[in-house]
This record gives C-alpha cells, structure tokens and sequence, in this order.
C-alpha cells in the first residue's frame, strides 16, 4: 500500500512539472471598477459643465466610507456647517479623523475647513493626509495647493496643482493659475 502512494505522489508531481505554464490569457485582467470609468469619462469631457456630473459621482464615491457610523458622523457634520454651527462640525469631523483614521474624506473635509479658518499649518497637514490616503482626490489637491500659494509656497503648489488638474482637467481656472506659477517658479520657456 505503502509503495502504491509514494508511486501515485510521484506521478503527480512528474505530470505537475512536465505541465506548461498557464497561458497568460488564462488569467483574466482586473476590470475597471466604477471609479476608474468614471475617470476615463472625466479625462474625455469637453467642458466644464460636461465635467460636472462626472465630478459629482466620483465625489459621491470618496464620501462614502463604507461605515455606517462614520457616514453618520459626515452627515451630521456637514449638517452643522450647512446651518452655520462651525464648532459642532469641526468637533464632528475631529471624531471622524480619530475613529476613521484611513478615511481620506474625512481628512479632506477637516482640512477643508481648517484652511478657511485660516489654519494654514493644520490645513497642509490634513490635506496632505487626505492625498496620501486618496491621490485621486482633485478637490483637496486643489485646496492644498491653494493653501501652499498662499503660503507663498509657489514649488510645491505647482506640484501639486499639477496633479489636481491631472486627475480633473477642468477644475475651475486652475490653467491660468498653473500657468502663471509655471512662469514664476520655472521662468519663461524659450
């Protein structure tokens, strides 16, 4: 019995090595997920108002968390803001950033609303946070190189505009502030 399994073992492991390797086609490629079409449409858009429900959906998908108690935790901040209660939605979205820490929106919001505080330090923090969690998320490349600019940080703001408007070519006149950047901080191109 002993020598019918060490032979049956070692025709197993002879046609296992004799086999070719699986054809490449045989592994099917990953499918675009619905952020990625929605980026591909984005990318292929004419204009800004063509752009814009595009802009919307995808910003849906960064909103949700995929918690229940974090989105409530959004819904209710954004609420405050909504009603003018600035403290209730900064304590709110503090609690998101504590109890979601890998959540980027919840970074991008605080962020958001640290830099029309006119918390500079604590915006360029959060934000950066937010683009290193999501490096999809034009709107807080957008607001972070806002932040920087005034900051009179032109180098990294061009950097990272750049990308904003890599990721979403029609974001608001951001062309004409690249642009601009582009001369003062690389010169004029002959």
């Amino acid at each position: 019995m002993r020598r019918a399994v060490v032979f049956f073992l070692s025709a197993i492991v002879g046609a296992a090595q004799a086999a070719p390797p699986p054809h490449p086609a045989a592994h099917p490629q990953r499918a675009p997920n619905e952020l990625d079409v929605l980026f591909a449409a984005l990318a292929h858009t004419r204009t800004p108002e063509d752009a814009k429900p595009i802009e919307d959906q995808i910003l849906a998908h960064f909103l949700s968390s995929g918690s229940p108690s974090v989105d409530l935790l959004m819904g209710r901040a954004a609420a405050a803001l909504t009603g003018g209660d600035k403290p209730d939605a900064r304590r709110l979205l503090d609690a998101v950033t504590d109890v979601a820490p890998a959540y980027a929106e919840g970074w991008h919001q605080l962020g958001k609303m640290q830099a029309e505080a006119g918390d500079d330090q604590d915006a360029i923090i959060s934000l950066n946070r937010a683009v290193t969690l999501n490096p999809r998320q034009f709107e807080a490349f957008e607001e972070l190189g806002g932040v920087l600019l005034q900051n009179e940080d032109k180098k990294d703001a061009l950097r990272v505009l750049r990308k904003a408007v890599a990721l979403d070519p029609h974001l608001d006149n951001l062309d004409r502030e690249i642009e601009k950047l582009s001369r003062d901080v690389e010169g004029e191109k002959i």
